[in-house]
């Protein structure tokens, strides 16, 4: 069993999830918004993602920061702090496998080939 972090009205998610349920593939879905995520996770996330990749700042949640806010991120430690006060900024989907694997981030038909089939 697979979980998918994201948020449902992200188009990507919607992509990543709709490939998903066309290959059969199960999985769980869990919403930053409603569940929030913990610090514990997102170091776990560094194992397998740089937080350059986890932040994603080609979204409008890191456009919408301040440029003090911008410059601030410049760690594992401050990135995690903007990413459990701004669970949106994270890169999405995230996809990790039963042990807690990160596997994919983003949506690349590709990559989740390569990972799933």
């Amino acid at each position: 069993m697979f979980t998918v972090y994201g948020i449902p009205n992200c188009n990507t998610v919607k992509k990543a999830r709709t490939w998903l349920d066309e290959k059969g593939i199960a999985y769980t879905f869990h919403d930053y918004k409603k569940k929030g995520i913990t610090e514990e996770k997102i170091t776990g996330w560094f194992q397998f993602f740089p937080w350059e990749k986890l932040v994603n700042k080609a979204g409008t949640t890191w456009k919408q920061l301040s440029d003090e806010e911008k410059t601030s991120v410049i760690d594992e430690k401050s990135a995690t702090k903007l990413m459990i006060s701004k669970n949106s900024v994270i890169k999405r989907p995230l996809i990790e496998d039963a042990s807690g694997k990160a596997l994919t981030l983003g949506f690349s038909e590709t990559e989740f080939e390569r990972a799933f089939l």
